[in-house]
């Protein structure tokens, strides 16, 4: 078996397989086997230093109370069924992987991390699917000023047009890697974009995203164009978001309708965005966890400023959304969160939160029909409603009191992923957007 699988790879023409990790600061990372030295490297991998999950965006260089230095190995053990030849990269394919230490999952591993949750999830009967919703914009190369392709408006068929050649190709490298696209459109911001995939199992849409950025960035990289998940570049132009959209499953029955329960949702569904809220400010430590994070979740921008939900409602939080067919809710959209975010993190933190909802019989409350941008502070209060953290140290000092989060995580995680952030957050709360851009633009 295994030397039929070579075979069948260096007969297609496959000369390097990249071998991707995330890491806690959200960089994308991978190390490349050769062919032909791919046999012995099949069951358990290639090995990166322990330290590398104490790195933060800005370098290369372990950060003080992560809980890891140079001592130490670690494994990147493929899963091959994530394995996919890369359409922009003749010659290449790439395989995300499991970090392992002595034959065993290690807890610092926000993969593995993910892989807990939906165990738990199992656990009460519930599968948990999703998919995440990437904005991005795609900006020209060589010049001074950044400078998007195109200076066009929401949903502009015009943009169409002049993007047209590069939408086509990374939807075609997309639709080549498994993934399902539903929707396209060109989004408020002069040069954004908006690709929509179909949602998939938990797991496989965490991975899904770690391709969906490779793949954009590369193709528009083959364009001359740089492409970014940046939440904001623009200080007075939309900012990016990358909206996280679930739906709660049991032997292949949607749970989230619930015709005869209060506001047409399952006690399930019900608990598990209660959860959500009641983790949200300490939740954005890991779903907006940069400091760019915070420029765009302002009201009236459509970020999920507030700690609410609602039905169609896109100035909530969490927007549990209509299906047109059924007039029936079967999905919801948390919309408190960017491609800053470690997907594997990200998605396994949502889902402790909501099941911590579950557990504990959480009531969301009433659902807000209202703008709560519009709202003066005591009317607020009056409706329950917060407004959310409004800086990343605010919400790390939130995540490092969650009792539940940080138990999910793990101590090992929950430390270096702290640290990291921390690290970041100290180095760059003085900037200004500029610093910032200049700094994250090409990370993201």
């Amino acid at each position: 078996m295994e030397k039929a699988f070579i075979t069948s790879l260096k007969s297609s023409g496959i000369k390097f397989v990249r071998v991707l990790w995330c890491d806690n600061a959200n960089i994308i990372r991978g190390k490349a086997i050769h062919i032909d030295a791919l046999e012995r490297h099949l069951s358990y991998g290639v090995g990166i230093s322990a330290a590398q999950q104490a790195i933060p965006v800005m370098y290369d260089a372990v950060v003080p109370g992560a809980g890891l230095g140079p001592i130490g190995e670690v494994w990147l053990v493929p899963d091959w069924q994530s394995f996919r030849h890369l359409p922009y990269a003749p010659g290449h394919a790439r395989v995300m992987s499991d970090m392992m230490q002595n034959n065993k999952p290690w807890p610092y591993c926000p993969r593995f991390f993910l892989k807990k949750m939906i165990a738990e999830a199992e656990k009460q009967g519930i599968q948990i699917k999703g998919a995440f919703e990437n904005e991005f914009y795609l900006l020209k190369s060589g010049t001074e000023e950044i400078t998007p392709t195109d200076i066009t408006v929401f949903a502009s068929t015009q943009s169409m047009d002049i993007n047209q050649d590069i939408i086509d190709e990374i939807a075609e490298s997309l639709i080549a890697q498994g993934m399902i696209i539903e929707q396209y459109y060109p989004e408020s911001g002069p040069g954004h974009q908006e690709i929509t995939i179909k949602y998939t199992d938990a797991l496989q849409a965490a991975d899904y995203q770690i391709a969906f950025r490779e793949t954009v960035r590369a193709v528009a990289n083959q364009y001359g164009l740089r492409a970014s998940f940046l939440p904001k570049i623009f200080l007075d132009r939309a900012g990016s978001g990358c909206h996280l959209h679930l739906s709660l499953w049991k032997n292949e029955k949607n749970l989230i309708p619930g015709r005869k329960e209060p506001h047409g949702l399952s006690k399930t569904a019900s608990s598990f965005i209660a959860g959500l809220l009641n983790h949200l400010p300490a939740l954005m430590a890991i779903t907006t966890p940069s400091t760019n994070s915070y420029r765009r979740i302002r009201p009236n921008y459509w970020s999920g400023a507030f700690r609410c939900w609602g039905v169609d409602n896109r100035e909530a939080a969490v927007r549990v959304i209509t299906d047109p067919e059924s007039k029936e809710y079967k999905q919801f959209e948390f919309k408190t969160i960017d491609a800053t975010a470690n997907p594997y993190l990200a998605m396994g933190a949502v889902i402790a939160a909501g099941l911590d909802g579950i557990r504990k019989k959480m009531d969301p409350g009433k659902p807000v029909d209202l703008d709560p941008g519009n709202l003066l502070e005591e009317e607020l209060k009056a409706l329950n409603i917060d407004p959310l953290p409004r800086n990343l140290g605010t919400a790390l000092e939130l995540l490092t009191g969650d009792r539940v989060l940080l138990g999910a995580l793990g101590n090992e995680l929950s430390q270096a992923y702290l640290a990291v952030r921390k690290a970041e957050w100290e180095l760059m709360k003085s900037y200004d957007l500029a610093d910032e851009v200049d700094l994250l633009l090409e990370k993201y």
